[in-house]
């Protein structure tokens, strides 16, 4: 796992990078909790299981940003990601069963092949891109 922090605020993760040759057995948590997107990897036997369950609603009120993951499932991608000062810190290619999460900073993804099948995850609710988005690159 590849943890990218901000040049400029060295304490503060700004994108992870998972990648499928990462996987050990069993859970392995891969964000940290206090974020608003979660993962874990479960890497389990046959035959695991765990108690059935169901998730509450509960009442939040703190200030949110919207966090994002891509799982590749099949092609490459590169990724660029930029420091809170917009500024590029890092350009990993993913592969198939690599995943990024991009907590904070900003980011955007180049298609390295055809056909290329990505999932992408994203804390909600979605307001919109007015509400949820701010451009880098003044268009």
């Amino acid at each position: 796992m590849e943890k990218i922090y901000s040049k400029n605020n060295p304490e503060k993760l700004l994108h992870i990078i998972v990648r499928k040759s990462d996987l050990k057995p069993g859970r392995s948590d891969v964000v940290p909790e206090t974020n608003f997107i979660q993962c874990a990897i479960l890497n389990m036997e046959k035959d695991k299981t765990f108690r059935p369950h169901k998730h509450i609603w509960k009442p939040r009120r703190r200030e949110v940003i919207a966090q994002e993951s891509w799982i590749v499932i099949q092609g490459k991608v590169k990724c660029h990601f930029y420091d809170l000062d917009d500024t590029i810190i890092s350009e990993p290619i993913l592969e198939p069963g690599d995943a990024s999460f991009t907590l904070e900073g900003a980011h955007t993804y180049t298609i390295l092949e055809h056909d290329t099948l990505v999932y992408e995850y994203k804390t909600g609710p979605y307001e919109g891109q007015e509400l949820d988005k701010e451009f880098i690159d003044g268009r």
